[in-house]
């Protein structure tokens, strides 16, 4: 098993990082091999640049930026996200760090005259968790649509594995927390990391969605 965690929080003392600890302790204690991705400890600049833009689909010359992102994304076969749910969605840097490192040819496979529509491209990655924290609470959270949970379990998940297992767990209503609250979450996650993996994660999302519409 060969784990990319990758962690968006501005600060070291952070419970998100916390989160992040107990990740790696449950992976390493699996036998895991782990890369780990601090996205403002590295100082990874989020911004899609002109250049870059101009240069999107000219690969392999368009990770060349990013080349070190670029290659442990090839060198997993698990992608852990951990960051906090800000406006219900994902924090800046880390929208940049997806922006930026999953481009065409790494993530997915253009459009061609045999395929009207983008490919997956992450068909080695078979396991994907997401760890979270949210000041709203569940259902508002759910009422707004969760966009950035779905940003990754739905629409990045889609390039991975067909059978890709995936984990995830939030503290909802983050800002009202107690330390009660908060190590019952940390208990969560170490579960969820475990079944993860051991994967066996949850059920194919887009296999549940397929089982939704025929019903």
């Amino acid at each position: 098993m060969r784990a990319l965690i990758v962690h968006c929080h501005p600060s070291p003392a952070s419970f998100t990082a916390a989160v992040r600890d107990v990740v790696i302790e449950r992976l390493a204690g699996a036998g895991a091999e782990i890369r780990l991705h601090d996205l403002y400890a590295d100082g990874f600049m989020p911004e899609l640049t002109r250049a870059e833009w101009e240069g999107y689909l000219d690969a392999p010359a368009n990770h060349a930026g990013v080349a070190r992102e670029v290659a442990d994304l090839a060198w997993c076969d698990t992608l852990i996200f951990v960051y906090p749910t800000w406006w219900y969605g994902l924090p800046a840097v880390l929208k940049g760090w997806l922006d930026r490192v999953l481009v065409p040819e790494v993530a997915f496979l253009m459009p061609d005259g045999e395929n009207r529509d983008i490919r997956p491209g992450l068909t080695h990655i078979t396991r994907l968790g997401v760890f979270t924290t949210c000041g709203a609470s569940r259902w508002l959270t759910m009422l707004i649509g969760a966009p950035g949970k779905r940003t990754i379990l739905r629409g990045l998940r889609i390039l991975c594995a067909r059978r890709c297992r995936t984990a995830y767990a939030a503290h909802y209503l983050m800002d009202s927390s107690t330390p009660e609250s908060r190590a019952r979450h940390l208990a969560r996650v170490a579960r969820a990391t475990d079944r993860l993996a051991r994967g066996d994660g949850l059920p194919d999302p887009l296999a549940v969605l397929m089982k939704e519409q025929r019903a």
